[in-house]
């Protein structure tokens, strides 16, 4: 799978729109449009980094749930 299908892939996993997308995992937003519109590609370690962490912090939408807001829950940061 290419950067720019993967990239969208993970994103749209998350149910984040770009903006909410870049500023939770910290990612210049011209970084990731980029990568999206194939100018650009990731390097394979920071795809799979990312499929990684949203895979395991529970990141995954399920459809109608819209309870992600791009920013870490207050749980998130009372545990770190």
């Amino acid at each position: 799978m290419d950067c720019k299908t993967k990239i969208k892939e993970l994103r749209e996993m998350t149910g984040m729109n770009r903006k909410e997308f870049c500023k939770y995992f910290d990612i210049s937003y011209r970084t990731v449009t980029e990568w999206e519109l194939d100018n650009r590609h990731a390097p394979s370690y920071v795809l799979r980094l990312l499929e990684y962490y949203i895979r395991n912090e529970g990141l995954i939408q399920t459809p109608g749930d819209s309870t992600l807001t791009g920013e870490r829950s207050a749980s998130y940061e009372e545990t770190n």
